[in-house]
């Protein structure tokens, strides 16, 4: 076993080194870097930013102007008469935004970066909600009914956009799969950690990871997931619609209050991540460009705008316009960044464990280990802290799952769209479950795959190389959809607004 789990390491390992090529081109060229200011952007970098701030001024800062829009989409009882309602394809989104990332990431995006990678995730995240807008919209043109769902997403609009050509749908929908399958080990392994350390606080005891809770918790959450997943994405709405509003209200209530009870170190939080933004402290590297990168990277893994990887829920909702789930989607972004990601910036560094005299020890630490730290500083020990504690690992255990069910739901969606082949369609949940069993047995066995996070961010970056280029082609058609849109002259959205064939919108019904 430990000669598999040597493999997968060292074959992680060469990745990582391709992903670093990706992230940091052509900063890692020394005439690049001698550039002022411009020497810190690498490229990635600057399609991130650039592509945000494209977007946003082309549709006249819609983020702002359509925020209360989308916030009554979201409030509105509206009922969807194919496929779910806008709230609940927010929900299901959400489940994938809003998970270990958003703890891990932030908390990794500081340890790196500084407290001015905070900063940097803000500013990815306001012009993120403009890219999240209009990969939402796309996704909403060019959608497809089928049965009583609507499916659609990257591989739909890829394809639509590029002169209806198969092998570009197949072609995406196999990279969003790799994609999915790089991503479930870590969050198989986040979820039963979270199981071992309620445990761990609730028994007062450190149980071994290769106890029979461990163990049975395995069985339960492959069994659990299965279940769910396999009963198509209505299935699993039902649950995100439950788990998604609980665990984000106990994250969200739990950090508040930590904050409250540290008031007073409110004004020297901002003034710490505003100051560091520009000028970080030698040791997280001193460097401008490190807090960037570190606060555009954690930033477009937690929201995950320009990805393309939360098209699949956007167009899976019942709207009377396509620019509507993207006001909605939108929000999803502000949501996960703006909200949750600066709660967690609030508990790393309000904690000030970075500062003191055992800041060698917290940075070997491991992520989420920093985190509780940081919480359990604030809270100032006792019950109190426990309490504290207890919660978060609760909220990252829930992070962990909804992010699995995400994955699992819109992994059969790009397989159906590869074939509707039953066999094929069982063998790829099936393959699922083996890499989700994988990351969870890692963590059972003891074993240090520690190179298995590193994935994410070569899954992420690749993602965006393939994503962003398509949103450009297809943004003629969104900039249509959004001129329709702001019209208002109440005439239905067809073929004949958008200037290409969409059969979903010259057939869709009102509801009665």
């Amino acid at each position: 076993m430990q000669a598999l789990f040597d493999a997968v390491n060292a074959i992680c390992g060469k990745i990582q080194i391709v992903s670093d090529l990706f992230w940091e081109f052509p900063t890692n060229l020394d005439w690049y870097a001698s550039i002022p200011i411009l020497g810190n952007f690498s490229l990635a970098i600057l399609l991130l930013l650039g592509s945000g701030l494209f977007f946003t001024f082309r549709l006249r800062f819609v983020q702002v102007r359509q925020f209360r829009y989308g916030l009554k989409l979201l409030s509105g009882k509206n009922r969807a008469c194919t496929g779910i309602s806008s709230l609940t394809a927010f929900l299901l989104s959400t489940a994938m935004r809003v998970g270990p990332g958003n703890i891990l990431g932030v908390t990794g995006a500081i340890s790196i970066g500084g407290p001015g990678a905070l900063f940097w995730m803000w500013i990815s995240a306001f012009f993120g909600m403009a890219v999240a807008f209009v990969e939402a919209t796309l996704s909403q043109i060019f959608k497809e009914k089928k049965g009583d769902e609507y499916v659609g997403g990257m591989p739909y609009y890829g394809r639509r956009i590029l002169k209806g050509m198969a092998w570009v749908g197949v072609a995406l929908s196999v990279l969003y799969i790799v994609y999915a399958f790089l991503c479930f080990p870590a969050q198989g392994f986040n979820t039963i950690s979270a199981v071992g350390a309620i445990a761990s606080l609730v028994t007062g005891r450190e149980i071994p990871t290769n106890s029979a809770l461990y163990w049975i918790a395995f069985a339960a959450l492959i069994l659990f997931t299965a279940v769910v997943s396999f009963g198509g994405i209505k299935k699993v709405t039902k649950v995100t619609d439950l788990m998604v509003p609980v665990m984000a209200v106990i994250y969200v209530v739990t950090v508040i209050v930590l904050v409250l009870v540290n008031i007073t170190n409110l004004p020297w939080f901002f003034g710490t991540v505003f100051s560091q933004a520009f000028r970080p402290e030698a040791v997280f590297g001193g460097a401008f460009g490190v807090a960037l990168v570190q606060g555009i990277k954690r930033g477009l893994m937690s929201n995950e705008a320009g990805q393309g990887t939360i098209t699949m829920p956007a167009a899976a909702a019942d709207t009377k316009h396509p620019c509507d789930q993207g006001c909605v989607q939108a929000l999803g972004v502000f949501l996960d960044t703006i909200v949750i990601c600066t709660l967690t910036g609030f508990v790393v560094v309000m904690g000030q464990r970075w500062m003191t005299g055992d800041t060698e020890a917290w940075f070997a630490l491991g992520k989420l280990d920093k985190f509780l730290t940081s919480a359990g500083a604030m809270a100032g020990g006792g019950f109190f802290a426990n309490a504290v504690t207890l919660l978060i690992s609760l909220c990252f255990g829930l992070f962990a799952f909804t992010c699995l069910l995400g994955f699992m739901s819109f992994t059969e969606i790009c397989a159906k769209r590869i074939s509707d082949n039953r066999v094929f369609i069982s063998c790829i949940r099936v393959v699922c479950l083996l890499v989700i069993s994988f990351g969870v047995i890692t963590n059972i066995s003891g074993m240090d795959l520690s190179a298995l996070w590193n994935l994410s961010d070569f899954a992420n970056i690749l993602m965006v190389y393939c994503n962003l280029p398509l949103l450009y082609l297809g943004f003629r058609y969104v900039l249509r959809a959004w001129k329709h849109f702001e019209a208002k002259d109440g005439t239905r959205f067809t073929s004949e607004v958008v200037g290409i064939d969409v059969p979903t919108w010259d057939n869709r019904i009102e509801c009665e």
